[in-house]
């Protein structure tokens, strides 16, 4: 099985886990507004009602960021292609995330909680190398990205040094 094969099922699990962690995010700031509102808890001053309502929204915003990754990471997986642009900063912004998150969790919460963010981080990072290398096309030899034909000897391995290795006859 070569590394075509496995990037697309690396990138669904990745998506499957970003997706379960948005719903889990979105719930857990549901439950902490609703906490702050039965509490009747202020902090500086500020209504327990807007607390309430901005960690909703939080959660939201942050969940469907999630849930985007996950959505640009299925894509990449049924295209087999690369995410370029947009998506692929998404995504390396999620993966930023992700390490910052299990860096900061492993005071907080504890060493399972660095654990399961460096996993995530190593399905995002995996992801995006895998895609990368042939650029992401699911074979190469084809033709440019302006559909011109790759000219004789482009696809043909390189030896250490950089010039093409000998064609034999």
């Amino acid at each position: 099985m070569g590394q075509v094969a496995r990037r697309r099922p690396v990138a669904v699990v990745a998506a499957l886990v970003l997706a379960l962690e948005a719903i889990g995010f979105v719930l857990i700031n549901i439950f902490l507004g609703m906490v702050v509102d039965k509490q009747d808890m202020s902090l500086g001053g500020i209504e327990p009602r807007a607390m309430t309502v901005s960690a909703v929204v939080a959660g939201g915003l942050f969940g469907a960021y999630l849930l985007l990754c996950a959505f640009f990471l299925v894509r990449a997986a049924a295209r087999d292609t690369a995410p370029s642009g947009l998506p692929r900063v998404l995504l390396i912004s999620c993966a930023v995330l992700h390490g910052l998150l299990g860096a900061f969790s492993v005071g907080l919460v504890g060493w399972l909680a660095f654990v399961v963010m460096m996993g995530v981080l190593g399905l995002l990072v995996w992801s995006l190398v895998a895609f990368a290398e042939n650029g992401g096309a699911a074979s190469g030899g084809g033709p440019d990205a302006d559909g011109a034909p790759a000219p004789d000897g482009a696809d043909a391995p390189s030896l250490p040094g950089g010039s093409p290795s000998p064609v034999k006859p």
